[in-house]
């Protein structure tokens, strides 16, 4: 993005910031954190990196403060959303932009907000819950992804994907006046799916045209598996520590 430099989710914990430092990327010159959706994975990092930066934006839709939990096998809860410590550095030491709606970061970067749901084989992968006796289920309206308008097509960074990875691609290009996707990347939530909604899935991708697949954290196992099985030449995996460079300058 130019001289811009934004930050994407946060991970788990403060093992972004050595993780960071073994790829020499200096996180004190992140112009903002961008915020897929408020559970601890994605955002557990975040209170290292403010106290890095100071006063750094930090771009979320509302819900993604609101509690949440999941359930275990045993039908305990557990907290899974940001944590107490995180929400205090974030109003201490940020500018908060809410996300309510699809927003410019800065030119060709946006966020897309919440994302409409109309795939009949997509869920939030849960069960999720916003409350501790999980009888209030959260579809996780504070799902968002980032996508980045270049010559090549649109280039889309999901965190989870929880309203959908089809869901997101089609949204997104209602947002481009139907641009072609050219890179997909992240995670697409496909680790409890079914054998129905990998195979939908697919075949909506297929229909998409994406160009490059690059899948990570929640797709799983299975999901990766099959599409690197469907999209040979296309999909590559994107482990922690991955270096994705993309010739954007492709027709």
């Amino acid at each position: 993005m130019g001289k811009h430099k934004f930050l994407f989710d946060t991970g788990q914990s403060d093992a972004l910031i050595h993780n960071a430092k073994q790829l020499n990327i200096d996180l004190c010159t992140a112009d903002a954190v961008l915020l897929s959706h408020g559970h601890y994975d994605h955002t557990g990092g975040l209170g290292a990196v403010l106290e890095l930066t100071r006063e750094c934006k930090v771009y979320a839709h509302p819900a993604a403060f609101d509690p949440k939990f999941a359930r275990n096998s045993d039908g305990s809860a557990r907290y899974i959303g940001i944590s107490p410590d995180n929400r205090q550095i974030i109003r201490k030491q940020s500018e908060l932009v809410l996300v309510e709606g699809p927003t410019e970061v800065c030119e060709g970067l946006f966020l897309t907000g919440p994302v409409p749901r109309v795939t009949d084989f997509e869920d939030t992968g849960g069960p999720f819950f916003t409350d501790e006796t999980c009888q209030q289920p959260d579809d996780l309206i504070d799902d968002q992804a980032a996508f980045l308008e270049t010559p090549a097509g649109t280039v889309v960074i999901l965190g989870c994907a929880h309203s959908g990875v089809i869901n997101t691609l089609r949204y997104i290009q209602t947002l481009t006046n139907n641009r072609n996707i050219h890179a997909v990347i992240g995670g697409m939530h496909l680790i409890s799916a079914s054998e129905e909604r990998i195979r939908k899935t697919v075949a909506e991708l297929i229909k998409l045209g994406v160009s490059h697949l690059y899948p990570c954290h929640c797709t799983g196992i299975n999901g990766m598996v099959r599409l690197w099985t469907e999209f040979p030449e296309k999909c590559l995996a994107a482990p922690a520590g991955t270096t994705i460079k993309l010739n954007l300058n492709e027709t």
